[in-house]
């Protein structure tokens, strides 16, 4: 089968603009997270990672915010490649929850908008800008969506559709976000706290990232995508499985494909909410799949949850750590708040395996693991 490397990323989120950039205030255990006390978005303060106003208008203006930090993240991405959108061979992947979904606020919504909307036809004019030759492919999967991206572009590289993919994973948030999530009461007051015994809720964020792979080795950042799978609970709407059986197994049939077992894995790369139940149903699942040991991080604690952008940004912080042998801290993580006695790792310490695992699930029971080595 074709191997697929990494051959270029990048992270644009509120603690910078480029992944050197956030992988070294995220090392200092720095944190985007604030008070946000917009009654624009909220008429209750909350707590989230957003861009600050101003950033939006330094970027090119025949965009909306949403397609303004895809393309910002992807210029800088492919800056750093020998890679172009334009080429037959390459493959675009949007992987987002809700796109354009800021154009429906505050106005009437017409037609112009109502297909401004449409994550197809907004990929379509981030695409164009790039000058892509394929169509693209959306991905909208809830909070699995940048993990599954990754999986599905790996697929089609290793069948030989496409030689190179770039993933780019976005959301914004608006008032429509955040009163979905206020109307679940799944927000926190407070910067979360994952597999915490006080954790109370998500605190939410906007992020790009895109991840540019390759099956051309020379172009590798000495970073192999492994096996990948996923899974759905088919328990309900918004809760997951009480189990977390169905997490193991997509977890369990990502360390099979990729040959590697407990042993061989420096650390878990957790979706870690700091949801009750999402905290809990991880814990149970790395316990099934015996992962009980291996040290655990969440990067909700510096980002939030970034939705669409999550599984492609924290994938990126999750074979940088490789890279640099580190493993990264759980930040706000005091008490374990688990069932499963897992291993919350406490701060920064050096990791001298080759192998990690990257976990997301979301509404509607799905999951997806995946797991980078380093070569």
């Amino acid at each position: 089968m074709t191997p697929v490397y990494v051959a270029a990323d990048n992270i644009t989120s509120p603690l910078g603009n480029s992944t050197k950039e956030n992988f070294e205030k995220v090392k200092n255990d720095l944190s985007a997270i604030r008070k946000i006390t917009d009654t624009s978005l909220s008429s209750e303060p909350f707590y989230a990672s957003m861009f600050a106003n101003d950033f939006f208008e330094e970027l090119e203006s025949d965009f909306t915010c949403f397609e303004k930090i895809c393309i910002a993240s992807i210029a800088d991405a492919l800056s750093g490649a020998s890679i172009k959108l334009s080429s037959s061979d390459t493959l675009f992947i949007l992987s987002t929850t809700k796109g354009n979904i800021e154009l429906i606020e505050g106005r009437e919504v017409n037609e112009e908008i109502r297909k401004r909307i449409s994550l197809f036809d907004t990929a379509k004019i981030i695409a164009g800008h790039f000058g892509a030759e394929n169509k693209p492919l959306v991905v909208s999967n809830a909070c699995i969506s940048g993990v599954l991206s990754v999986i599905i572009a790996k697929r089609m590289l290793e069948a030989g559709k496409y030689k190179h993919a770039v993933i780019t994973g976005a959301d914004v948030l608006s008032r429509f976000i955040i009163s979905g999530f206020q109307s679940l009461n799944a927000m926190s007051k407070n910067p979360c706290k994952p597999f915490d015994k006080t954790r109370d809720g998500i605190n939410l964020g906007e992020c790009a990232a895109t991840i540019v792979l390759t099956t051309d080795k020379s172009l590798s950042k000495n970073i192999l995508v492994n096996g990948g799978a996923s899974s759905n609970d088919a328990n309900h709407i918004s809760g997951p499985s009480r189990t977390g059986l169905e997490l193991s197994f997509a977890v369990k049939s990502a360390m099979h494909e990729s040959k590697v077992d407990a042993q061989d894995l420096s650390f878990i790369s957790a979706h870690g909410t700091a949801t009750l139940f999402n905290d809990e149903i991880e814990a149970k699942a790395f316990s099934n799949a015996s992962l009980s040991q291996i040290p655990l991080h969440s990067l909700k604690g510096h980002f939030g949850h970034t939705l669409g952008a999550a599984g492609v940004l924290e994938s990126i912080f999750t074979y940088q750590s490789l890279l640099e042998g580190i493993v990264l801290p759980s930040k706000n993580f005091e008490t374990l708040g688990v069932s499963e006695n897992v291993f919350v790792n406490r701060e920064l310490s050096r990791g001298d395996k080759n192998h990690a695992l990257k976990t997301a699930s979301g509404f509607g029971g799905c999951n997806a693991a995946i797991i980078y080595s380093h070569t």
